[in-house]
């Protein structure tokens, strides 16, 4: 098991994060955002060939781990993670700097993209949807939206309620190992997992990513109004963009990539043989993606 050096960093948006680095800080700068239901670790095959010649941040994001868990929904919309993002590379002294992102923390970086293109100089998307593309496919495309409906369970009020009576150990069997490679997750990666989905407070702080999101869930028989959005312009990410995609995400299916390169205009599209958690599930290849593309 690779163990990374642990900065707990206190950030001017009032939480405190706990920040995986690496590399040397004259190094190009790379930050790494995980997703749900993760920490730094997501990146854990991964950090130590960036780190070569990167100066690689991997923070746990706010709710995740032992990093703070502010109470209440509101604290978890998406401007407050972009909003920590900015302030750990102002922590740093970091002006631009690469940014990658994967799940929720894509969500993540195609928002800091759009609303930061001075901060972010390039984008590294692994399977996590651009959020045009994902909300319209949530109305347009019936097998996204039958794969989407997890999300109305996770922002079920009464989900921690169920997770307290089953144990979080039977949860994460029943619901993250059944969408995971175990065989790659190892023993010693499904105990880290338990202990910080453990910590006080960190499964409702999880849980409130989904209940913060703007995004619309249809249930499969409805047919609500469309969001106006959907049929207008939408700003185009300007960075150069790289995304990875795992083709054997059945929770995020290929219908995120059409329609992708109008809204990217400087897109890289590299697909690859993983299932929703690509960065640990194949490394190499996403390593191997970043390197040919230039990072």
């Amino acid at each position: 098991m690779t163990d990374f050096d642990l900065q707990r960093i206190a950030l001017p948006t009032g939480v405190d994060l706990d920040v995986a680095v690496a590399g040397d800080p004259a190094h190009p700068p790379v930050i790494l955002l995980h997703g749900f239901p993760e920490s730094h670790r997501t990146w854990r095959d991964v950090i130590p060939d960036l780190a070569r010649d990167h100066f690689v941040l991997a923070p746990d994001q706010r709710g995740f781990a032992r990093s703070s868990k502010p109470a209440g929904v509101e604290n978890y919309t998406p401007d407050k993670p972009v909003a920590d993002l900015i302030a750990l590379a102002d922590h740093f002294g970091i002006d631009r700097f690469t940014l990658v992102g994967h799940d929720w923390g894509g969500a993540i970086a195609w928002m800091a993209a759009l609303q930061q293109p001075a901060r972010v100089a390039r984008l590294v998307i692994v399977n996590a949807p651009h959020p045009f593309v994902f909300q319209k496919s949530l109305f347009d495309d019936p097998a996204q939206r039958a794969a989407s409906q997890y999300i109305t369970a996770f922002r079920n009020p009464e989900i921690e309620a169920y997770i307290d009576r089953i144990g979080v150990a039977a949860f994460f069997e029943t619901t993250f190992a059944r969408h995971a490679d175990a065989a790659k997750m190892g023993a010693d990666e499904r105990a880290i997992y338990i202990d910080q989905w453990s910590q006080p407070g960190a499964m409702t702080a999880m849980l409130n990513w989904y209940r913060a999101s703007a995004v619309q869930v249809p249930a499969m028989d409805a047919t609500p109004e469309r969001p106006a959005f959907l049929d207008g312009p939408f700003p185009p990410v300007t960075q150069p963009t790289l995304v990875i995609w795992g083709l054997g995400d059945i929770a995020l299916l290929p219908v995120q990539l059409e329609g992708l390169d109008a809204l990217v205009p400087d897109l890289t599209v590299t697909k690859v043989e993983a299932g929703h958690f690509v960065p640990w599930e194949n490394a190499p290849a996403v390593v191997a993606a970043m390197r040919d593309w230039g990072v």
